[in-house]
């Protein structure tokens, strides 16, 4: 019995680990497809029609632009699931323990400065930033640059998306601003259970609140990471309000993304070693919390 319970709380734990990465997934192409739907079937035509040649050039403009941003957003956030920050396979030494390093209890070994356990990935983090729920995985030293890249590219896209549903809700609002649209755009499922709408136009609405609503959120988390990036801090640093590894703007850049820090936000195939093994860390500050030293 107890063998069961078990096996069925481990089963429902990696269920609901694992929705988020499905919800986020399911958002990412619904939005897509929304967009591209947009693009090739609802794109207004002009009235003079010798200008197809142009149009078609404007919409295959418009689905490699979209397609670009897809791809960097599937490809970032795949290796940042596979590359793993965790203290797994890597050799951490002996020497400079007095330096910061700690002892984990749970992962039964010394671990170095910057460094934390994430209960949810069940082992230390190397730089350890935060644990991603909408990925399932720990964002850390390794794979901080997919991270950070996959942000960007969502909020490109989101901003995309929201432009191109710019007519959804010129639609939705045509006849001004009446409580059906008012709640069409607020909650459109009680407007499709309640057969107020149809699942066309739910779908629509759906999308682009999602569209808005994604691209508010996206927009604090990548200005959040970004002002992180270049103070050179994680968030548990932040939150102490300490910047005892700051290199500068430049030197934090290169740190978190690489040598090539000005091109790998360009694809994640672009080589960008890191300058440092995530267990060595130039301290340029006091290592005491800003609130403790006051």
């Amino acid at each position: 019995m107890a063998s069961f319970s078990s096996n069925t709380y481990s089963r429902v734990e990696r269920v609901c680990r694992h929705m988020p990465v499905v919800l986020n997934t399911f958002l990412v192409f619904s939005i897509t497809g929304e967009v591209s739907y947009l693009v090739l079937v609802e794109a207004p035509l002009e009235a003079d029609r010798t200008r197809t040649e142009w149009i078609s050039c404007w919409k295959l403009i418009h689905l490699l632009a979209q397609y670009f941003m897809l791809g960097n957003i599937c490809w970032n956030a795949s290796l940042f699931v596979k590359t793993s920050p965790t203290i797994k396979g890597v050799f951490l030494g002996g020497e400079g323990m007095a330096q910061g390093w700690r002892y984990c209890y749970t992962c039964e070994s010394h671990t170095p400065p910057r460094c934390s356990h994430c209960y949810d990935c069940r082992a230390c983090v190397l730089r350890r930033d935060h644990h991603c729920v909408f990925f399932g995985q720990c964002v850390g030293f390794l794979n901080y640059r997919y991270f950070l890249c996959c942000l960007l590219f969502m909020w490109a896209g989101l901003l995309y998306a929201v432009v191109m549903n710019v007519e959804v809700f010129m639609v939705i609002l045509k006849e001004g601003v009446t409580p059906h649209s008012v709640l069409l755009l607020l909650v459109p499922w009680i407007m499709l259970v309640s057969g107020q709408v149809s699942p066309r136009a739910f779908a629509f609405a759906f999308i682009a609140d999602t569209c808005v609503v994604g691209l508010l959120l996206v927009s604090a988390f990548l200005f959040f990471h970004v002002l992180l990036l270049l103070r050179g801090q994680t968030t548990r640093e932040w939150y102490s309000s300490r910047r005892p590894y700051s290199q500068g703007p430049f030197g934090n850049l290169r740190h978190g993304l690489g040598a090539r820090w000005f091109l790998c936000w360009l694809c994640p195939l672009i080589p960008s070693p890191l300058p440092g093994d995530g267990i060595h860390f130039q301290v340029t500050g006091s290592l005491e919390p800003a609130v403790a030293a006051r």
